[in-house]
């Protein structure tokens, strides 16, 4: 009898698992059904999504100080750009910070102040008195960084000694030297060239409404002696005394050397302008160029003029009341994370999914010129840009992300189609593999770390190293596309990989915000190479994102992490983007049945709006880390339907 009753609560007990199961799965479908239609409403007719990208109000600010600049003043454009840069005024340290929630930063702040005044705020309104107050205790406007006291230069508020000298010149060096172009990073290249021209000419802002902003120094900048850091290192006290010998050398250049080198500057800017794509097609790169242009002779009229406006103006989101100015526009990215999260669930319609990956054939760059050939010269072309169009710098990680979303959207019916594009993009991959078996994101062996001590790159992104996080896409789909005689490319890869990670079990994330983003990246592409899941470097990283889930069962991690490694996977709150981040993570390390995956999922599905999506405020990516981050708007919407949808491929069995 009494074993009758057991059997008679186990059964009872099963059957309530059941129906729990039952209702939890239920819940499931439904909130990732409303999901993934919210993020297919916001794709285009022609099957690519774009969502905004936000960086610091530096961008904002420079667009504001570009019109003025040009005396090109929209008033009605600048009031509202004003509204949106007084809108982010922190109001604990009453600066303006690098990301959502962040320190005082005193360049952004300089920049966000001077836009305001030249659009009218009185420097006596309260919110300009307290910026103006934390810039001084700051030690005032010639604290700023090199770009901020290059604009300044430009406008006539500090003198020229106070900035580097930025010669035309730099173009005409040859390859062998210690500086050359092509041993710089993509984005340091494009805002360089037009710059030296800008600064070779002593560029002078119209300022139509002679606006300065000499309250923000605590020393006249006429009388101030020290405008440079001081060098901490053997390496940089040298480059400061090459800077103080070029200071002196640049103005008795020949006249005829300065003609050429301008000449060859603008040879190489013209064939870079992109189109109204822009060169380089990122802002500050537009803004050198448009105004070097300005400078040069060419006419208001002029087509390449009226291009670079074009370019600029295309950057702009207006919402009605406040209008600000993306860095750069990221279609291509946010078309194949999209695509991505929606081929996880292939039980559901992936129609939309293949009119996305039309739209992206369309983009590949295969035989246009571009920067990256100086080190691969007889390598053909078969990578993506990040925007629209951006043929001379097609990135890897865009590029190996569009082709495992190509070999997953591949039928019988598109498989030609597919196969010569993903031939291309794998070989066009393998052949831009630094030496040392990683990938970095434009070019190959950029690893000239010693350029990252001359007095311009104070903000220490001068190159272009390999990473983790575009080593493993890359790794990823050379493993998924199978080809034998890629995989020495894929061993070396992996090795990289094993290498690079951090003692605490994580790897580092470049690209997105910090080491959970480079944690999942990693264990993604190990996942796709096949390696066994029990594998020690898998089992710690395992270890390290449960180490560091929240009590509500999300995770979050701060930029701060990108100054202090002990904020590693750490933050005031859990976030959507990183929370789907480590899910993904954990499941493709087979951890889909654990109760952090559990309690992950449980936190995404309580967080999600009643409009189907996320939506938070935080920044999500460095754009240069610690000093330029990224609000990528479309994280917080795919990522979350990406780990969902995985879930539920992978627990499908058990709804069955």
């Amino acid at each position: 009898m009494h074993g009758t009753q057991e059997h008679i609560e186990m059964t009872q007990e099963n059957t309530d698992l059941t129906k729990k199961n039952e209702a939890d799965d239920l819940a499931l479908d439904n909130q990732f059904s409303k999901a993934r239609s919210a993020l297919l409403a916001l794709q285009n007719q022609d099957g690519h999504w774009c969502f905004p990208l936000e960086a610091d109000c530096t961008i904002p600010a420079e667009y504001i100080l570009m019109m003025h600049f040009m005396d090109e003043v929209d008033i009605t454009l600048e009031s509202k750009i004003a509204r949106f840069i007084r809108s982010k005024q922190d109001q604990v340290h009453h600066g303006w910070p690098l990301y959502y929630g962040g320190d005082f930063d005193i360049s952004c702040t300089i920049k966000s102040y001077y836009a305001l005044k030249l659009v009218g705020d009185s420097p006596e309104e309260p919110h300009m008195a307290r910026a103006r107050e934390a810039i001084l205790k700051h030690g005032g406007a010639a604290r700023a960084n090199v770009f901020t006291r290059l604009l300044l230069a430009m406008y006539q508020q500090i003198p020229w000694r106070g900035v580097p000298v930025v010669p035309s010149e730099l173009i005409l060096l040859p390859s062998w030297f210690p500086f050359h172009l092509s041993k710089i990073s993509y984005w340091s290249r494009t805002v360089m060239v037009p710059l030296s021209i800008l600064c070779t000419l002593k560029a002078q802002a119209a300022n139509p409404r002679n606006i300065d902003i000499r309250e923000l120094f605590t020393v006249p900048p006429e009388q101030e002696t020290d405008y440079f850091p001081k060098a901490e290192t053997r390496l940089k006290r040298f480059f400061m005394g090459v800077e103080r010998i070029l200071s002196k050398v640049e103005p008795h250049v020949p006249e005829f050397l300065r003609r050429y080198s301008i000449r060859r500057a603008e040879r190489w800017m013209l064939e870079r302008l992109n189109g109204e794509c822009g060169i380089g097609a990122i802002f500050p790169a537009m803004v050198n160029a448009y105004e070097a242009l300005a400078l040069l002779g060419y006419g208001d009229d002029h087509p390449d003029r009226v291009q670079c406006r074009n370019a600029l103006k295309g950057l702009l989101i207006d919402d009605g009341d406040q209008a600000w100015c993306q860095p750069c526009v990221s279609p291509v990215w946010d078309t194949v994370l999209s695509g991505l999260a929606l081929q996880e669930d292939p039980g559901t319609d992936q129609k939309p999914v293949h009119a996305a990956m039309d739209w992206l054939l369309t983009k590949q760059v295969l035989d246009e010129p571009g920067d990256w050939r100086d080190k691969c010269p007889r390598l053909p072309g078969g990578g993506w840009a990040f925007q629209y169009a951006n043929p001379h710098y097609p990135d890897l990680d865009d590029t190996a992300a569009v082709a495992w979303a190509l070999v997953q959207a591949q039928t019988p019916e598109n498989a030609r189609t597919y196969e010569q594009p993903l031939t291309r993009t794998a070989n066009w991959l393998v052949g831009m593999q630094s030496s040392n078996g990683g990938f970095a994101a434009f070019d190959i062996d950029n690893t000239y770390h010693y350029l990252n001590e001359i007095p311009f790159a104070d903000h220490g992104a001068l190159i272009d190293p390999p990473t983790s996080d575009v080593t493993a896409r890359c790794i990823g789909f050379l493993s998924l596309y199978g080809e034998s005689r890629h995989q020495q490319a894929v061993q070396q890869g992996i090795d990289f990989l094993l290498q690079e990670q951090e003692a605490n079990g994580a790897w580092f994330g470049r690209w997105g915000t910090n080491y959970i983003y480079g944690t999942w990246s990693v264990l993604e592409a190990l996942r796709l190479a096949k390696l066994d899941v029990n594998h020690i470097s898998i089992r710690r990283a395992v270890q390290w994102l449960k180490s560091v889930q929240r009590a509500d069962g999300g995770w979050g991690e701060t930029n701060d992490s990108y100054f202090d490694q002990q904020q590693a996977g750490r933050f005031e709150t859990s976030t959507s983007f990183q929370t789907a981040w480590a899910l993904l993570g954990l499941m493709a390390a087979g951890e889909v049945n654990s109760q952090s995956v559990h309690n992950g999922l449980d936190y995404l599905l309580r967080n999600q709006s009643v409009e189907g999506l996320w939506e938070e405020p935080w920044f999500t990516a460095p754009g240069f880390p610690r000093v330029f981050y990224l609000r990528y708007h479309g994280y917080s919407k795919y990522f979350p339907v990406w780990a969902l949808a995985r879930y539920r491929a992978l627990t499908r069995g058990r709804q069955e």
